[in-house]
Formats: structure tokens, C-alpha cells, sequence
């Protein structure tokens, strides 16, 4: 297995981060320091982690109703609380992906670095759909220029799927993931959101998941989200 690969399969991070983990030079193979992502190691080949030994654990996967304030992060450094702070569990979990710290709702959490990767990743166009109250009424100009894309600093949109359910609140629901997207998107189009929480993620519902609560997915929720990202579960999954 590549080494990138080897170290999201343990849950050290997602495989982009671990690339970037390697290319730093803080992970060794018996000893010696590697920069090569593709190197093929298994378990028996002493993979170390800034001096840490890095071996499988049982993958989980941990829905999240995100209070406003709590950063999505795996630690915060100073005084606000991380996402990881909310979750009773000994596994090192990373948040899937990321929810401004002004927004709240749904986020997940995972030792499992192949399916963060995947969820996360805009090959695979996982949709994330939110409620937002915004600053006025929005018109049905707005509401079409979102349904179209929109023109942000960083590039056009794709088309957000907009429903209208209260006099100046929507549901959106997007297949990307940039920086504090949807907010700039109600800007564009001449307006503000007030408040914005994320409802689903793939074919996972928040539901009545209380503010600050966590819970342990089941198999076949997991084995959907494998399927929503377009595969199926992985094959260090597959093997237990």
C-alpha cells in the first residue's frame, strides 16, 4: 500500500494531509525518513509518525451537531473549543472537511482517511445542504443567480440547488467546498446571511441530533457514505 495511503488507512490524517506530513519529513520507515508518498509499506514495516509508531485501528465515523463558536478542527490552540473536544472516543478522529466557526450543524468525524479524502475531495461532488436566515427577503432574481452559479474572486460556482422555506430563509445545497462559499454567494447576489447551519451531509441527515451532541455512526450508514462518495466500503473495511 503507498505510504500516503497506509497512513490515512490509520487514521493519522486524511491522505492529502499525509502527503503533506511526508513531504515535511516527519515520517520515517525503520527508522530512515522518507518524502515518497507512493513508497509501499504494510504494517510490518515499522512506519513512524514524529517518532510515533502508526499502525490500523478500527475506523469510526462520528456525526456532529456543531455549536456556533466550536472550530472545525482536530485541536485549537488559545481558548475556543475544536470539534474533537465534543466526541467520547479514544480514536484520533479528524473532522471531515471543515464548518465556519459562526456556522453550526452537521459535521463529521472519522479515523478513516480514505473516506474523509473521498467526502471531501470535488472529484466526487458530495452534496452538503444548509438552512440560512438571511438579512432580507430574498428575491426571485437572487434566488435564480444562485440556482445558476455565481461569480466569486476565486472562480464561478456551480449551480446550487435553492429552495425558499420562510419569507427571508432558504435551503441550499452545494457540491463544492471553498472558504465560507455560501456566505460570499449572498453577497454576490446582493445579500447577507444572518445565520447558517449545515442539515445534511451526502445521504446523512442531522435530524434532532441535539446542539453539541455527537453520535457513533452504524454499518450501514457508513457503508451509504461509501456509496454517496462513489465507492464502496474500503478494503481495510472489507477485512474486519
Amino acid at each position: 500500500m503507498r505510504l500516503a495511503k497506509y497512513l490515512a488507512h490509520c487514521g493519522v490524517a486524511s491522505r492529502r494531509r499525509a502527503e503533506h506530513l511526508i513531504s515535511h519529513g516527519v515520517v520515517s520507515i525503520d527508522g530512515e525518513r522518507v518524502t515518497d508518498p507512493a513508497r509501499d509499506v504494510d504494517v510490518s514495516s515499522g512506519v513512524t509518525v514524529n517518532g510515533a509508531a502508526v499502525l490500523p485501528e478500527p475506523h469510526e465515523v462520528w456525526a456532529l451537531n456543531k455549536p456556533v463558536d466550536v472550530t472545525s478542527t482536530a485541536r485549537e490552540p488559545g481558548r475556543r473549543r475544536a470539534v474533537t473536544d465534543l466526541v467520547d472516543t479514544e480514536r484520533r478522529l479528524y473532522p471531515v472537511g471543515r464548518l465556519d466557526a459562526d456556522s453550526s450543524g452537521l459535521i463529521l468525524l472519522t479515523n478513516d482517511g480514505e473516506l474523509a479524502n473521498r467526502l471531501t475531495h470535488p472529484r466526487y461532488g458530495v452534496p452538503k445542504r444548509y438552512w440560512a436566515r438571511l438579512q432580507k427577503a430574498p428575491d426571485e432574481e437572487q434566488l435564480r443567480r444562485l440556482r445558476e452559479g455565481v461569480k466569486l474572486d476565486d472562480g464561478p460556482t456551480a449551480p446550487a440547488v435553492v429552495t425558499r422555506v420562510g419569507a427571508a430563509e432558504i435551503e441550499i445545497e452545494i457540491r463544492e467546498g471553498r472558504n465560507r462559499q455560501i456566505r460570499r454567494m449572498l453577497q454576490r447576489v446582493g445579500n447577507e446571511v444572518v445565520a447558517l447551519r449545515r442539515i445534511g451531509f451526502a445521504s446523512l441527515e442531522l435530524g434532532e441530533l441535539a446542539i453539541g451532541d455527537a453520535r457513533l455512526l452504524s454499518t450501514s450508514e457508513v457503508k451509504r457514505l461509501w456509496k454517496d462518495a462513489g465507492a464502496m466500503e474500503s478494503k481495510t473495511e472489507k477485512r474486519k
